[in-house]
């Protein structure tokens, strides 16, 4: 009878814990579970803006590492400026420098985009006392100068 009343405990105890290494493998397969987000992508082409005498094209060469590409700017009363660009993405961001000839000078100013939706917005901000770099980054989705 002992034999007995010690069988049943001791299935009783396994029986328990196989359970309760079914509902913990239950809980690991649910704790990696993933949620993705689509992230914005950064593709290689050509970006523009084309309205009111304003026109910014924008030819993206290179996407991996430091990004690379054509930038021009040609806008209602102003001289037009093309030069290179290169900067970094990261977090649907573009930030990078572009190094442009303008009335026989070689200048570079600090420029940023946001992509969103595969469009490039540009974003703006208040620059240095040179002109050259942004005092502050602010958030680029506040006031694009480009839809």
């Amino acid at each position: 009878m002992k034999k007995l009343v010690l069988i049943a405990i001791v299935t009783i105890l396994v029986w328990n814990c196989k359970e309760k290494e079914k509902k913990s493998e239950s809980r690991n397969e649910m704790e990696v579970t993933e949620i993705r987000e689509d992230v914005p992508r950064l593709e290689k082409g050509c970006y523009g803006y084309d309205k009111n005498s304003n026109v910014v094209l924008f030819e993206i060469e290179k996407t991996t590492g430091p990004v690379s590409g054509n930038l021009t700017y040609q806008l209602d009363g102003k001289d037009k400026n093309t030069g290179k660009f290169e900067g970094t993405f990261k977090d649907s961001r573009l930030i990078g420098t572009c190094t442009f000839m303008s009335e026989g000078k070689e200048s570079s100013r600090e420029v940023a985009f946001k992509v969103k939706e595969g469009q490039l917005i540009e974003g703006y901000g208040e620059l240095n006392e040179d002109g050259t770099s942004f005092k502050t980054m602010i958030p680029l989705t506040s006031r694009p100068r480009c839809p």
